[in-house]
């Protein structure tokens, strides 16, 4: 199983940092490869605001095409992906370009995570509908089709409900293809996952058992699409948060308590467990077999008490060690 980071990339994600500095996102990606993380990872929103998550308040987010650019550059070794790229957001075949130019910046180390898209403010601020959720589905899986023409680099004609190309030329031709993940847990995501992904996640609290019925819902689509269930590859993200020892993991979660937007981490350390991979060195590298054994391909930490946060350097350092990442 591989191991990826989940980047800072807010201006929530980095204790002391508002306005978020973009060296500090190259900061973590480099740091991230020296430890022996397998890939590194941006969302895509605008913005975000975080009452859904117990907090208050909108941030600004760097955009995760341009930034996937630059880090292509300053990392030689670390696959880059998108977790993930809201398909209405941007125009399909100027976004097949745009990450066609990424995977060559990168030498083919990209992969391309595509969702539905699920924060109507964004859409509402940047004039774009905000359509209902079958809509946005079709929307998702038409981008999906003109991806995989273009990054053929021919000529690629396409006609959909949504969006067209007419002879729209793919260049640069990727590396290698990049492979396409779709992110979501619903029944009708994990659908649009068997039929047209490469990959599929889901994120960010998730107990093995409810996991392992989302596995269920995701093999019964792969049967019905005509493929291996196993030709998916299953990416899993969790909130995660490492002690050295019981005495230790209590210091770092009151750290990050404190340091933590008002509201998103006002629960006691047992409650936040669940869910979530949490606990001592060897507490935690029992719970990432655990994934491993459940079929987990791809595990991608956050360091943080919100997705894309990193409240530490030595949290993530110890986190690449409870997950036992060759240098």
């Amino acid at each position: 199983m591989e191991v990826g980071l989940a980047l800072p990339q807010f201006d929530f994600s980095v204790p002391g940092e508002r306005p978020l500095r973009f060296d500090t996102v190259l900061s973590y990606a480099r740091r991230a490869e020296a430890l022996g993380f397998e890939s590194v990872w941006l969302a895509d929103h605008l913005f975000l605001g975080i009452e859904k998550y117990g907090g208050r308040g909108q941030y600004d987010a760097f955009d995760p095409v341009a930034a996937l650019g630059a880090l292509a550059r300053a990392t030689a070794r670390v696959r880059l992906g998108t977790l993930v790229l809201c398909a209405q957001l941007r125009p399909p075949a100027l976004l097949a370009k745009a990450l066609a130019t990424i995977d060559v910046l990168s030498n083919g180390r990209l992969i391309a995570g595509m969702g539905a898209g699920w924060y109507a403010p964004e859409y509402e601020a940047a004039g774009i509908p905000f359509e209902k959720l079958g809509t946005r589905l079709e929307q998702l899986v038409e981008a999906i089709q003109i991806l995989r023409g273009m990054f053929a680099g021919t000529p690629f004609t396409f006609e959909g409900q949504h969006y067209a190309t007419v002879s729209a030329r793919g260049l640069p031709r990727p590396v290698h293809e990049p492979p396409i993940w779709v992110g979501g847990a619903g029944d009708r995501l994990i659908e649009v996952a068997a039929r047209h992904a490469d990959g599929w996640n889901a994120a960010w609290t998730f107990t093995p058992t409810a996991y392992a019925e989302r596995l269920k819902v995701l093999d019964a689509a792969c049967e019905r699409a005509g493929r291996e269930p196993g030709s998916v590859a299953r990416s899993l993200g969790l909130y995660a948060l490492v002690g050295e020892d019981r005495a230790d993991l209590g210091r770092r979660w009151e750290r990050m308590q404190r340091l933590s937007p008002a509201g998103v981490a006002e629960r006691d350390l047992d409650e936040w467990r669940k869910g979530h991979l949490v606990g001592t060195v060897d507490e935690v590298r029992d719970q990432v077999a655990g994934w491993a054994a459940l079929g987990v391909s791809t595990l991608i930490v956050g360091a943080g008490a919100l997705s894309f946060a990193v409240v530490s350097p030595d949290d993530v350092d110890l986190l690449a060690e409870a997950c036992r990442l060759e240098r």
